[in-house]
């Protein structure tokens, strides 16, 4: 075997190797994005479902409250429900606003989290730049 085979053959084996670590390398990556996403998203669950039952609580000792000063509890109960249905037409009308964009935003936060975008774009460039030629 002449040394050009052998150096091409070598080469070969260097540019698998790199491109095998490569793959691993994102493989790993992506494992802990998905896992500091998810972790993040059951532990906001989590907080979420305890301060509900608060909620729900409160709110059933609120109605009582103001049924009690009205002297009919339904009354208090009503009062509660009629503003939980205006937050709601609140929540449906901003919906966008208020509920999608941040959350939307919170879940790109945690998956770019520590990616180097600058990193990215140069190396498609260098790509699309490497098939031109």
């Amino acid at each position: 075997m002449s040394s050009f085979e052998t150096n091409k053959d070598l080469l070969f084996a260097k540019v698998e190797n790199y491109v095998k670590t490569t793959l691993d390398l994102y493989k790993l990556k992506l494992v802990d994005k998905t896992a500091d996403t998810v972790s993040a998203l059951l532990s906001g669950l989590s907080i979420a479902f305890v301060l509900a039952m608060f909620t729900l609580f409160i709110n059933i000792g609120i109605s009582l409250y103001i049924g009690k000063l009205l002297h009919d509890y339904y009354i208090g109960f009503i009062i509660v429900s009629g503003f939980y249905l205006i937050l709601a037409l609140v929540l449906i009308f901003f919906n966008k606003s208020l509920v999608k964009v941040p959350v939307s935003n919170l879940i790109i936060d945690k998956m770019l989290k520590d990616l180097d975008i600058d990193e990215i774009v140069t190396s498609v460039e260098k790509k699309e730049d490497y098939e031109k030629n």
